[in-house]
């Protein structure tokens, strides 16, 4: 008896760990599949990432967040790692950006999400909020400004436009021909982790990196930058609560472009400002971070 009951226990032990683990599943937007990972029971949260990296970048705020009760969904956006990779500019216009995202909360059964972006992710999650506000109750974003910010920060300050410098070498022909796996992962700090980045690299198309600053990042310099017609105008409001988390050691966006966003949020706006982080913040300063986004989640829970 004792032995059947250990061999109970076992079993129970291995069944709940199985449905503990992460699962890799897809969503389908228009024909393009969009795969996501889930972790985790309670309210959902989609996280998407931004360049040069993969769902895996949210592994350690995943953890986090699945403790404390929440459910996580990450996904590889279209064009990397396990995602279709559909060909041309035109694919990686934002609203289908704005439609993947929608695929993956419908996949989960879900009418709205918690939705947390860095760099194109947060780009991306911006204007999920815009153009589908009925799907986003709460807002993360790291590092990337609010358009209005953004815009300004380009038409006016020299910093933000030297900054910009490689999207503008990104948006040129033929620029996925400079990009290598290997190149793209130096900013990978943990060496466990780069072999996963290198795999999930040289699954991807760069051509497709390219084409999100191609299709989506203004063009042109000072009073003569332009939003590219597929964007909302940057002057869009957010009606749900909205946290902010930037770098200040980020190169490419400068903190500048954060100043004044409480003017187009319409609900509690909070910003955290990392003196010693850069751009990839999620790792460089991970622990507070993590507790950071857990702790804002559950006050407003």
């Amino acid at each position: 008896m004792i032995r059947a009951a250990i061999a109970l226990v076992a079993a129970i032990t291995l069944s709940a760990a199985a449905q503990a683990a992460p699962q890799d599943r897809y969503a389908t937007n228009n024909g393009v599949k969009i795969h996501y990972v889930v972790d985790g029971k309670g309210p959902l949260v989609v996280l998407v990432h931004g360049f040069p990296d993969y769902w895996g970048t949210w592994k350690p705020l995943m953890a986090e967040l699945n403790k404390a009760g929440y459910r996580t969904a990450a996904l590889d956006l279209r064009g990397y790692n396990l995602s279709d990779q559909p060909k041309g500019e035109a694919a990686y216009a934002m609203p289908n950006l704005i439609g993947d995202v929608a695929a993956v909360v419908a996949a989960e059964g879900q009418k709205t999400t918690i939705l947390i972006g860095h760099d194109w992710g947060a780009a991306i999650s911006w204007q999920v909020t815009f153009n589908r506000p009925d799907l986003v109750n709460k807002l993360v974003i790291m590092s990337v400004p609010h358009p209005a910010g953004m815009a300004r920060e380009l038409a006016t300050n020299k910093a933000q436009q030297e900054g910009s410098n490689y999207a503008r070498n990104f948006q040129k022909e033929g620029s996925e021909k400079m990009l290598t796996a290997e190149g793209l992962i130096g900013w990978v700090k943990d060496p466990k982790e780069k072999a996963n980045y290198l795999e999930a690299f040289k699954r991807s198309d760069f051509a497709a990196m390219m084409n999100y600053y191609r299709a989506n990042y203004p063009r042109g310099a000072g009073a003569d930058t332009q939003v590219p017609a597929t964007m909302a105008a940057p002057n869009q409001r957010v009606k749900v609560p909205v946290l902010v988390l930037h770098g200040m050691k980020d190169t490419a966006l400068n903190a500048a472009g954060h100043a004044g966003v409480w003017n187009y949020i319409d609900a509690d706006t909070t910003l955290v400002m990392i003196p010693g982080a850069g751009h990839f913040l999620q790792h460089d300063a991970e622990a507070l971070t993590n507790r950071t986004v857990r702790d804002w989640l559950n006050a407003r829970r």
